[in-house]
């Protein structure tokens, strides 16, 4: 077993781990257990941060892997059971509350073929603010061969709650333009840029322009193929029948102020996600785990 290997950093405003084992290194912000990047020595990064990420305390980190919850998304695109648990006079903000939240260092120990590092939710008895639910969360990070994580919810109320949730992984590829996404021949996609309708995948994803996909039941696996680099990123998932595909383009890319002009190339997000009819409703004291496995393998 060996001794975990973790050095505390600082990105700008934000405490961060940098955290490895044999060849491989995560990096990890408090804020937000937010996984901020994933390599192998020797290898292209397989988790990408973008280079115009701002690590502002209380700002959400456009990199890595941001945590979605209670929530997924535009709020009022979510079902009415998970709307209703939301008591705030003033509108949501996409995405869920607590991507900008600092969590707990719950721990980091060693295991037999790698490291655990576990973060937690702290938050009043009362929930999160215009959120009065008593949910536990927690993020629970295994790094060996591969990466694997995992959001686990956990309902000690008296009441039964709904939502939605996602791990929102920006993945780094050569050039969106010269991967494809394998698994998902056949499947049906909510189309969000054309009126939220229903289409029929076929054959491999390829990308020729923006993409905002919603694959309502996506097998547990799902691969980016990636030529140039000579390598495969498998994702396996757990707790979701739902993947969403997502890559901004050039207008798009253009319009935020945290992405380079030409960052869309440089990278593709594909969610694990529980969303639409695949929301999650804890009876009081269950507990909800989502998460996936990350391995980079060669072409």
């Amino acid at each position: 077993m060996n001794t975990p290997n973790v050095e505390a950093v600082k990105l700008d405003e934000l405490n961060c781990w940098r955290i490895r084992h044999g060849q491989a290194e995560v990096l990890v912000a408090q804020q937000g257990a937010h996984i901020l990047s994933y390599q192998i020595d020797g290898q292209p990064p397989i988790i990408w941060l973008n280079d115009k990420a701002v690590f502002k305390t209380g700002k959400s980190i456009r990199a890595g892997v941001p945590v979605c919850w209670p929530w997924f998304g535009k709020f009022e695109r979510n079902p009415q059971s998970v709307q209703a648990m939301y008591t705030g006079e003033q509108p949501a903000p996409a995405h869920g509350l607590v991507r900008a939240m600092d969590w707990e260092l719950g721990g980091i120990e060693a295991e037999e073929h790698g490291i655990k590092v576990e973060f937690k939710l702290p938050y009043p008895d009362g929930g999160l603010p215009d959120w009065p639910h008593q949910v536990d969360l927690s993020l629970t990070l295994h790094l060996s061969e591969q990466l694997s994580f995992s959001l686990t919810s956990h309902n000690r109320g008296n009441d039964t709650v709904s939502l939605s949730q996602a791990l929102h992984t920006y993945f780094a590829v050569s050039d969106v333009r010269h991967v494809h996404v394998d698994g998902v021949d056949g499947l049906n996609y909510i189309e969000t840029l054309d009126d939220w309708k229903t289409h029929s995948q076929q054959g491999d994803l390829r990308f020729a322009g923006e993409t905002d996909r919603i694959y309502v039941d996506a097998p547990p696996q799902l691969s980016i193929v990636d030529p140039t680099w000579e390598r495969r990123i498998v994702l396996t998932a757990t707790g979701s029948r739902a993947a969403v595909i997502w890559n901004p383009w050039i207008d798009r890319a253009a319009a935020l102020a945290d992405m380079d002009n030409d960052g869309w190339q440089r990278m593709l997000c594909i969610e694990t996600a529980n969303v639409l009819d695949d929301i999650v409703t804890l009876a009081p004291g269950a507990s909800y785990t989502m998460g996936v496995i990350v391995a980079s393998k060669a072409l």
